[in-house]
């Protein structure tokens, strides 16, 4: 069983940039075909300060803080054990290209099921921009099989 005392374990502050490169990239890669997120002048004209991020990408930027991994390792499970069980978006405000996005992840639940055979861990991430405004909120479920 992995302690309940990483309940609350909160990351620190990472921040990241946001280019326009990597979000036109992003949304060929998952197939987006609306021309806001690779045209800046489409994005401009639909009232976008630059390129928006297409709504998942705010998941792929916050994996890059290694919260997952640390905390992962901080509990004691190893990555093999482990699958991917949900993640929930609340968008709040655009994300776009030249933004510079911070995460604050913190661990909010841990759960036991099934006799003790899987573990369930809830980590719950915000996100801000450079001027301080909440713009995502995340969670993802982890699922560790023991």
């Amino acid at each position: 069983m992995i302690d309940q005392k990483h309940i609350g374990r909160t990351m620190a502050a990472q921040t990241f940039d946001v280019e326009k490169g990597r979000l036109r990239f992003f949304a060929t890669a998952i197939g987006e075909t609306n021309p806001i997120y690779t045209d800046e002048d489409a994005a401009k004209a639909a009232g976008y300060r630059s390129l928006p991020a297409p709504l998942t990408f705010a998941f792929c930027l916050e994996m890059e803080s290694n919260s997952l991994w640390d905390n992962l390792e901080a509990m004691g499970v190893p990555v093999g054990k482990i699958l991917h069980g949900n993640e929930y978006f609340t968008y709040h405000a655009p994300i776009c290209a030249g933004d510079k996005v911070t995460f604050v992840t913190k661990v909010t639940d841990i759960q036991e099921k099934k006799g003790g055979a899987l573990e369930f861990i809830t980590e719950d991430s915000t996100a801000t921009n450079q001027d301080g405004v909440l713009v995502a909120e995340l969670r993802r479920v982890i699922v560790v099989r023991n």
